[in-house]
């Protein structure tokens, strides 16, 4: 049986489904993604790699640390958009638990929000969730699509799927986060013909519902996953059809040289939202307006070898409190 087939059939089932609507309706809303780099609990799970990140592992993680590295998280999360995302993909996140924990922090604790998340077959044991504000996101029809190939060794993250209504217009949330750059660029490819697949089945499923992908690709806008197998256009100009994609991204990397991580002192933009051409150009409805590095003095390293890299939680073998090795990409909508 065709693997892509099946797949298409079960995006048909889940996505034909009636979806209610949120009610509250602003002028604008923001979306954002952020790699939480290594956000681990310190209680061994079952099956999972996770032993550098317990009290007696490497990194000697603690509950202070763990703390901390919650509290420093949060204070992010609570300042993107004044607090006001309506979504936050994630990824590298352990398990439900830390997202409790996160969501529970005081800065968090009185917003409106909540989160969906999937266990996936990660041999570490980090997954994707979303975040979302209640108040501007229902969320109606989740799926875990697992990733799977014969390129890399070792189990990875699938793609979480969510479709609701976002400030009462029908979207379709892809969350990526795709093999490391310690596997070859095929392992990538492949996963952008994956999610391509299931865009253009959840396109072909529910015909113009407005499509969001999200993620760390481990890759930048123009190498050859996202330019070529996903097909990611860099201009809105090149969108001929609501199903097309545009990435916002490749000029702030390439003309700005400006990026989410750094790496031997040079940027990369490995996260990236990208947005169907639906949300493009003129028309009713949310519209693509436009997108930023979420930055800030505090999340980044102001001294030493690694000045003017985002302060990580840990380096080298270090604890140095710091937040993530990525920064947070966000983008905006107006309601036209």
């Amino acid at each position: 049986m065709n693997p892509m087939r099946t797949l298409a059939t079960i995006i048909l089932l889940l996505f034909t489904l009636t979806i209610i609507s949120a009610t509250d309706k602003g002028e604008y809303c923001s979306i954002a993604f952020y790699n939480l780099e290594n956000l681990f609990d310190t209680i061994h799970d079952d099956g999972k790699n996770d032993y550098e990140y317990l009290p007696k592992g490497k990194n000697r993680w603690d509950s202070k640390k763990y703390k901390s590295k919650i509290s420093n998280l949060a204070t992010v999360l609570s300042e993107i958009d004044g607090g006001n995302a309506a979504l936050i993909g994630v990824c590298e996140v352990e398990n439900e638990g830390t997202l409790k924990d996160l969501l529970a922090h005081p800065r968090l604790a009185r917003k409106k929000l909540n989160y969906i998340h999937r266990e996936s077959s990660d041999a570490r044991g980090v997954d994707c969730a979303l975040i979302y504000d209640l108040r501007q996101f229902t969320p109606q029809r989740t799926i875990l699509v697992p990733y799977s190939d014969t390129i890399t060794t070792h189990r990875t993250r699938g793609y979480l799927i969510v479709s609701g209504k976002l400030q009462g217009e029908e979207v379709h949330i892809i969350v990526n986060h795709w093999p490391s750059r310690y596997s070859k660029s095929p392992s990538r490819e492949y996963a952008a013909m994956r999610v391509k697949h299931l865009k253009d089945s959840i396109a072909a499923a529910v015909p113009h519902s407005k499509i969001i992908i999200m993620g760390d690709f481990n890759d930048n806008p123009d190498n050859k996953s996202l330019k070529e197998c996903l097909k990611a256009r860099r201009t809105v100009a090149e969108i001929r059809s609501a199903t097309d994609l545009y990435n916002p991204w490749w000029d702030i990397l390439r003309r700005e040289k400006r990026g989410s991580i750094k790496y031997r002192d040079r940027w990369q933009l490995y996260d990236q939202i990208i947005v169907s051409g639906n949300l493009c150009g003129k028309g009713k409805g949310l519209r693509y307006e436009k997108c930023e590095i979420y930055t800030r003095p505090h999340m980044m390293n102001h001294e030493g070898n690694y000045a003017g890299y985002p302060k990580r939680t840990i380096s080298g073998e270090k604890w140095i409190n710091g937040y993530s090795d990525h920064l947070p990409v966000v983008v905006y909508l107006r309601r036209e």
